[in-house]
């Protein structure tokens, strides 16, 4: 009652001005600051009062980064929804690593990168960051753009001798692709070359061009396709043995953290943005980046391989996972929708480097679960949690669900009731028979686990 009561007078009131974030910014009233703007929309703001509003907000977050970092996070996101600045930016891309967001910090610092270019920290700090994501090609490809003459070359020179040192395997593989590359289109004498480019868990890749005229690259895993046959050799190379390492990475994180993983292979299907809204439509190129169905993984906006796409190819994967242990290609039954996704949204948290929502949503859940807002799991079960109205919220609650599941028994104990569901048993029964619980006791425990927090 009391959250309801809040909304409807924010609500009521009368949207703040950017003299007001001013003030309040100056008096250092960081929790008014965020509670007067946390629900604002910038479109009725000109753009001299929306760059004003973003100041303060930014000033907040950086005055609170060393103390609370939480509240610095709030800040700097509502921030840079006012405009984009350089210290907004680099403020939000500090405070989400504090707060174990690395997807929203590398998210950050490739806007500012992008946004303003010359401004070399921004390369800096993801180059930093990508490297110790293990992803060293990429952090050399940031890393160079770095002008000779500006404040960070020094260090930028530094991590580039890393860099170059940790991508040597990666060169190595990509010259082996370039090779099979000539190969498949005649280029060149074949003989002596490798039957196929070894990945990093040691199975061999071979690539070639598909009937549909996609690029293809397959082995025992994995059947990578897209359509871009445009790049050159060295390009094609470069592009798949990226892809190849993050589809590894999945297969591996996924062992790691379920004991088990699909060795059947699965279609990868990596499109561009356009791509995507041309065939899965608009809506959906809108708001997903990436979705499994009609057996393959398929990730919108694969140009560029981000941590947050990684995670992506993470969570979809888990999908193809479950598909395997239901048997859908063999008319399996079905999980329940919330079991799905939330074992593919947990499994995604993992891989993030946490087994809890991020901070933003893990506030939101708590909140909603004191005012008993949260979804029920018998409403997500049967449909699709995109198609409901808070679908953030319902895959947040479908995870804390499966977290519940899993710290009693750990995964062996869920993945037996999910095989024994495809084989027919009603989900129900086997939630019973497995963990001595009903759907509303699970809900139940979600709610207090939440609550308690």
């Amino acid at each position: 009652m009391r959250a309801l009561l809040l909304s409807a007078l924010l609500s009521a009131a009368p949207p703040p001005s950017a003299a007001q974030a001013q003030k309040l910014a100056e008096q250092e009233q960081w929790d008014e600051l965020y509670l007067a703007w946390a629900a604002v929309k910038p479109q009725g703001y000109s753009a001299p009062d929306r760059r004003a509003v973003a100041l303060a907000l930014g000033k907040g977050c950086d005055a609170l980064s060393g103390t609370d970092a939480v509240m610095a996070y709030s800040l700097g996101e509502r921030a840079v929804l006012f405009e984009e600045t350089v210290p907004g930016l680099r403020c939000l891309a500090k405070t989400s690593l504090a707060t174990e967001q690395r997807g929203g910090a590398e998210e950050a610092l490739r806007r500012g990168h992008k946004r303003f270019p010359k401004e070399g920290a921004f390369a800096l700090e993801l180059g930093r960051l990508l490297l110790e994501d293990k992803d060293a090609q990429g952090a050399l490809e940031v890393l160079q753009r770095i002008s000779p003459r500006a404040p960070e070359a020094e260090q930028a020179r530094e991590l580039l001798e890393k860099a170059r040192g940790a991508s040597s395997e990666e060169r190595e593989a990509r010259s082996q692709a370039r090779a099979i590359e000539r190969r498949f289109s005649g280029e060149g004498d074949s003989a002596g070359l490798p039957p196929a480019a070894p990945s990093t868990s040691g199975l061999s890749y071979a690539s070639g061009v598909g009937e549909d005229g996609m690029r293809t690259r397959a082995n025992s895993r994995f059947i990578v396709k897209y359509f871009n046959n445009a790049r050159d050799f060295s390009q094609r190379a470069e592009y798949e043995g990226r892809i190849v390492a993050a589809l590894d990475e999945a297969h591996g994180h996924t062992r790691q953290v379920l004991g088990e993983a699909r060795e059947a292979p699965v279609d990868v299907v990596l499109y561009t943005r356009e791509e995507f809204r041309t065939h899965q439509g608009a809506a959906l190129a809108r708001t997903v980046a990436g979705l499994y169905s009609a057996g393959a993984i398929r990730i919108n906006d694969a140009a560029e391989l981000t941590r947050q796409t990684k995670a992506t190819l993470v969570h979809e994967y888990v999908h193809a996972v479950v598909d395997d242990l239901v048997q859908a290609a063999r008319g399996g039954q079905h999980v329940p929708v919330w079991l799905n996704e939330g074992l593919a949204e947990y499994v995604e948290w993992r891989y993030l480097g946490h087994d809890k929502p991020p901070v933003q949503m893990a506030n939101r859940l708590r909140g909603a679960a004191q005012a008993d807002q949260l979804p029920s799991l018998e409403q997500m079960s049967g449909q699709s949690l995109i198609s409901l109205g808070d679908p953030g919220l319902a895959y947040a609650t479908s995870a804390m669900a499966v977290r519940e599941l899993m710290a009693d028994g750990g995964p062996g104990r869920l993945l037996r009731l999910i095989r024994e569901v495809g084989e027919g048993a009603p989900f129900e029964q086997a939630l019973r028979d497995r963990y001595g619980r009903t759907i509303p006791e699970l809900n139940e425990a979600v709610k207090a686990a939440l609550s308690r927090r």
